[in-house]
């Protein structure tokens, strides 16, 4: 017995010393495997690798949705490898990867096209052959296209005034609600909007199933890509297919109209057949599918987004909303009708920095992908070919070195510009979003009308926030609301 008792304790001894000899050597095993890559001169810049196969993404999550401090990721490399080059080394979202958090390194990266090309971790779930993700005169084309359907001076005149009577609708019925939840209300009537104006559908269940089916792929692209059922990379590639088939069977429908010689569509899907490539053929029917569903996701995600923290932050910041009804009602009064135009909003200087700051604030897109196509070295170290750089902009619009007070929403701050390189909420350079200006746009007549007919207060003031996919408190902004005026 005494035998058998003091092997037992010599096995507890043995693996109590050698699970943290095992558990350091993993941690070593990643940054000694791909520090060995770099054998020039030049250094990969500081930071760490993480574990084999996970890499920092379970540091990530600890920080993003334990911790709910997603600024403290950043800030724990920065006291612990210093932030003079502005670039840490890492494992995430399973690849190595370098993350560019500072405004220069940032803007070393999106300017240099040509060494950084554009890259998602999932990008079957953007579309291979989508504006997201093709590069060159394939990119040139379709953003061309775009940029003249719906970010031109007189497309948004006409957008401005497409989209206001279904808005005011709606707002009418969330003061018969009583009580709604901001991020679902507004993300529903906004991708009313952007499907009638992209695709010609109307609302009803069609319009409600491809919301559903597209807030289950944006779930998967800031996912860990596991295809095995239950994670939600796997539930987002289903989403994706079944969104491909309502456009692959609207795109049957088109083709067989013209063949009838019924009258072409309108709209931005419609455009996107009618493009041709640089040999003058018409794009290939997955390019038009690929690109209409990545122009859907973006062109009403982001806004919806906007729309909701505008919500909260003139709940939370009532001198804002009444500095913001101040000029809105003088614009309102002057109005022969109820509907405001695009050159209205160019002069409603407050309600725009309102807008700025919102976006400002809301952080949606949190991080830019892009890929190294060489070597290439920025400041004494190395960004390997093949790498992935992750551009951090989340950290850009809340350092304290970049805004004063970040954290406070404070529109005055835009009297005067933005640091150089501190702003990209939409990105940057050639991959600047295409539909910036539609999508402050449309945030500038929400708040207009809000501003001038409603009132509305938080139900849950401190509500926690979520930080994945997308920055947003946990309730989705429930708010009780109502017409101005009545009690």
């Amino acid at each position: 017995m005494d035998r058998d008792s003091d092997m037992q304790v010599w096995v507890v001894v043995w693996i109590a010393g050698a699970l943290p000899l095992v558990g350091w050597l993993l941690w070593r095993l990643n940054d000694v495997w791909y520090s060995r890559l770099c054998l020039s001169a030049a250094k990969l810049p500081p930071g760490h690798m993480g574990l084999p196969f996970f890499g920092e993404m379970p540091t990530f999550l600890w920080y993003f949705k334990a911790l709910r401090r997603p600024d403290d990721f950043i800030n724990a490399k920065r006291r612990k490898y210093g932030d003079g080059v502005g670039m840490y080394r890492s494992h995430l979202f399973g690849s190595p990867a370098i993350i560019a958090c500072s405004p220069s390194a940032n803007k070393f990266v999106l300017q240099s096209s040509s060494d950084f090309i554009i890259y998602w971790p999932s990008v079957e779930l953007v579309g291979t052959r989508s504006l997201g993700a093709v590069e060159g005169a394939a990119h040139w084309r379709v953003r061309s296209l775009v940029s003249t359907a719906i970010n031109q001076p007189r497309a948004l005149s006409i957008i401005s005034l497409t989209v206001q009577p279904r808005l005011l609708a709606v707002l009418k019925s969330w003061a018969q609600k009583g009580r709604i939840v901001g991020y679902t209300e507004a993300k529903k009537m906004t991708f009313e909007n952007v499907a009638k104006l992209f695709a010609s559908f109307e609302p009803g269940p069609l319009v409600d199933t491809l919301d559903e089916l597209l807030v289950g792929l944006i779930r998967g692209l800031r996912a860990y890509p596991f295809y095995f059922p239950g994670t939600a990379y796997h539930h987002a590639f289903r989403c994706r297919k079944k969104a491909e088939a309502i456009f692959w069977e609207e795109l049957e429908r088109r083709k067989k109209s013209r063949v009838d010689g019924s009258k072409n569509k309108n709209d931005l899907m419609e455009e996107l057949m009618k493009l041709k490539n640089e040999e003058g053929k018409p794009l290939m029917d997955m390019e038009v599918i690929d690109n209409i569903i990545t122009l859907l996701v973006g062109g009403y995600f982001s806004t919806s987004l906007a729309m909701m923290w505008a919500l909260y932050y003139l709940a939370e910041y009532p001198d804002v909303l009444q500095k913001l009804r101040e000029e809105n009602m003088q614009i309102s009064q002057e109005k022969n009708d109820e509907f405001i135009t695009s050159d209205d909003i160019s002069k409603m200087k407050y309600t725009n920095k309102v807008v700025e700051e919102t976006i400002r604030m809301a952080n949606i897109a949190q991080f830019l992908f892009r890929t190294a196509t060489r070597d290439v070295d920025y400041k004494g170290y190395r960004i390997p070919k093949g790498w992935k750089i992750i551009v951090w902009n989340r950290y850009l619009h809340t350092d304290p070195e970049n805004y004063d007070d970040p954290m406070r929403f404070n529109p005055d701050r835009w009297d005067a510009p933005a640091k150089p390189g501190t702003h990209m909420v939409f990105g940057w350079g050639s991959r600047l979003c295409a539909g910036n200006m539609l999508a402050k746009l449309q945030v500038a007549i929400f708040i207009h009308h809000l501003a001038v007919g409603y009132k509305w207060e938080l139900v849950n003031p401190n509500a926690q926030m979520t930080y994945l996919p997308h920055p947003k408190p946990a309730d989705g902004v429930e708010i009780t609301f109502s017409r101005l005026g009545k009690a």
